[in-house]
């Protein structure tokens, strides 16, 4: 009879299967996904999905988590994110949408400090003790709004926007550095696209976006006007 998989088998099978498949193939990345244990990121009744390709309530049932955005996104997703945005161990980041902090720590992990904002009470809080049981020191977890960011802390070298949103608000470009990057997922389902965009100037910029995928909205971002006369 086989044995089970262990789970670092599991977590080695996410990386080789899913991740490096998806063009995440800086090595320090992959080795970071490694590292930090995702399963303990993932809420308990989930925890047997911890390494499958696929988006993972945080709260609640599947499809409510999905339309308030509450969910982890696929390895694959989160991974390539933090690969795109190219950090540097001296960066000061900026994400918006803790969840259960998972993309915090990858962040941490590459970075000087991190500011992770979670508008959901209940969230923020697992997110806190998620890092903190992780032993993740140079992160902190707020409990805020952060659709207009957290101008009082900037500039930031990255903005990480854990989640889409119909387009990015000039607030939160103007709270990048010269050199700073923004990473998040644009447009509208069946298509949208990840979208990285750099600061080259106090009032120019240049956007990426090299690759498709899903993700659920972010609260509180504008949305388009949908009418057509």
């Amino acid at each position: 009879m086989n044995a089970e998989p262990t789970l670092a088998e599991l977590r080695f099978n996410m990386i080789e299967q899913q991740i490096r498949p998806w063009d995440v193939l800086d090595e320090p990345i992959l080795q970071l996904l490694a590292q930090i244990r995702r399963e303990e990121f993932v809420p308990p009744r989930h925890r047997a999905l911890a390494f499958v390709d696929m988006m993972l309530p945080l709260r609640g049932e599947r499809d409510e988590a999905l339309r308030l955005g509450q969910v982890m996104l696929e390895p694959k997703v989160e991974a390539r994110l933090v690969q795109d945005v190219k950090l540097q161990g001296h960066e000061k980041v900026l994400e918006v949408g803790a969840g259960s902090g998972y993309m915090a720590a990858l962040l941490a992990a590459r970075a000087q400090r991190v500011i992770t904002l979670e508008i959901e009470p209940e969230l923020a809080r697992m997110a806190r003790e998620n890092l903190q049981r992780a032993g993740v020191r140079n992160c902190e977890v707020r409990e805020a709004d952060g659709s207009r960011g957290l101008a009082a802390e900037g500039p930031f070298d990255v903005i990480l926007l854990s989640g889409s949103v119909a387009e990015v608000p000039q607030a939160l470009l103007q709270q990048l550095k010269p050199g700073g990057r923004l990473a998040t997922i644009t447009g509208d389902e069946p298509v949208m696209r990840a979208t990285i965009i750099t600061r080259t100037g106090d009032a120019t910029f240049t956007t990426a976006q090299p690759w498709d995928t899903l993700a659920p909205r972010l609260l509180n971002f504008p949305e388009p006007s949908r009418f057509k006369f």
